[in-house]
């Protein structure tokens, strides 16, 4: 089971290694810039990052380069939940109250396997200044909080996953739950066969 830890500069990249290994999946960090292939991986995760991407200096390296080829399932996190949004149509932007520390997330659709089981609400883990202000086409939101109309949200076909919280922390409730069942649906997705 091969899931890189794809690093856009975030600070808890290290810790999204580690649960992946915990996990028993062989992993490695990645810098952004590298290109992955179909057939190379079972499942990418998309680190958080520092810089907003309305910054022109985003450290968002070559990842449009391979995620609409990848066929395998990706999971962004924070800058990764952004990226993802805005490249498949969406818009991100700032935050009218950010959200930093422990904020309770409303999980609207407990029947979607990502989130079934973990109740009506999840308190999270988050830090950013900005927020998915608009999905993409076909997207569906599975959660929102307060101040944040998308805390996950999934492709309407394809196994790609966005979440604005910190799942990889100690202080998200079902955060280490949420990165097993993303494991799992790597192990069971169909994979393209290297070229």
């Amino acid at each position: 089971m091969r899931i890189p830890v794809v690093d856009n500069g975030g600070q808890w990249t290290h810790r999204e290694w580690r649960v992946l290994r915990d996990l028993g999946v062989d992993t490695r960090i990645v810098p952004n810039t590298e290109l992955l292939r179909p057939g190379d991986v079972d499942g990418v995760l998309l680190s958080g990052g520092a810089l907003s991407l309305e910054d022109s200096e985003a450290p968002l390296g070559r990842i449009g380069d391979w995620v609409d080829t990848i066929g395998v399932p990706v999971l962004g996190i924070c800058v990764g939940h952004h990226f993802l949004a805005r490249h498949f149509g969406g818009t991100v932007g700032r935050a009218p109250a950010p959200e930093f520390g422990r904020v309770e997330v409303t999980v609207d659709r407990p029947d979607h396997p990502l989130l079934s089981g973990f109740g009506p609400t999840l308190r999270v883990w988050e830090s950013h200044n900005d927020h998915v202000t608009r999905l993409p086409p076909g997207w569906r939101s599975l959660a929102h909080s307060a101040s944040c109309p998308v805390q996950v949200m999934v492709h309407p076909e394809r196994p790609i996953f966005g979440v604005q919280f910190h799942p990889e922390v100690e202080h998200t409730e079902h955060g280490r739950d949420l990165l097993e069942r993303f494991v799992g649906r790597c192990r069971t997705a169909p994979h393209p066969t290297p070229k």
